[in-house]
């Protein structure tokens, strides 16, 4: 998560990347009002205390909603926050699996999709999806680094609806930015496409992947064998 936050403090007019040891922050300016976005991502509790302000002054600069990250069962961390003004927002699942039994769909599971999609469908995809009614992630995606992640998206009638994104960093593959529009739900439109993006993981030896599961999409990736590995905590704080 820290590596795919530094890739967003990069993909976007204006963004940077906030770092100090064991800390790291993208800092978004052209997304102030998504704090999945402009998130906070540490190693232990301690650096986050000693951060804090730095962090905190970068964010009101551009009067950004943001989030931190807290690791299962980190209570230090979560009361640092508290105390600071952060909100509990949601409890999101991290999940992981190994990549050694994993089984490509039949040719004609999807009738529509690429390994090759465009990165600028992702955020309008997820835009859509998440039904906020606004081109957030769109903006927030507008310059992502093109070899630094695969674009996977399934279509109908020659438009993508779904997609998903897949990040190799240190032996691991983590998936990102899954998302399928309303009108296209109920198909297991996802849960194929991942599988596919899963075997070519697999293929090119990549031994784990990992992803953060909403309550919508847990269900999808634990028939594709993910198993959970803890509740993130997700302490927003309001710009």
């Amino acid at each position: 998560m820290r590596h795919f936050c530094r890739l967003l403090g990069q993909a976007s007019p204006g963004a940077r990347v906030f770092e100090r040891d064991g800390v790291v922050a993208g800092i978004v300016p052209a997304c102030p009002e998504r704090a999945v976005i402009n998130s906070v991502h540490y190693e232990e509790s301690g650096a986050l205390a000693e951060a804090y302000d730095e962090i905190a002054a970068a964010y009101s600069g551009i009067r950004a909603n943001w989030t931190v990250w807290v690791h299962p069962g980190d209570r230090e961390a979560a009361a640092l926050l508290e105390r600071r003004g952060h909100v509990l927002d949601a409890e999101p699942a991290a999940m992981g699996r190994y990549l050694d039994s994993i089984e490509r769909p039949p040719d004609d599971a999807l009738s529509d999709w690429t390994a090759a999609g465009r990165i600028a469908d992702v955020g309008p995809i997820n835009d859509r999806s998440y039904g906020f009614g606004t081109d957030s992630f769109a903006r927030a995606l507008a310059g992502f680094p093109e070899d630094r992640g695969q674009v996977y998206t399934a279509s109908e009638a020659g438009e993508p609806v779904a997609c998903l994104m897949i990040v190799d960093h240190e032996g691991n593959a983590d998936v990102e930015w899954v998302a399928v529009v309303p009108e296209a739900r109920g198909k297991g439109l996802a849960g194929k496409l991942l599988a596919h993006a899963l075997a070519d993981v697999a293929e090119r030896g990549v031994e784990t992947t990992t992803l953060v599961a909403t309550k919508l999409g847990r269900p999808v990736y634990e028939r594709l064998g993910y198993q959970p590995l803890g509740n993130l905590q997700m302490w927003e704080r309001v710009g």
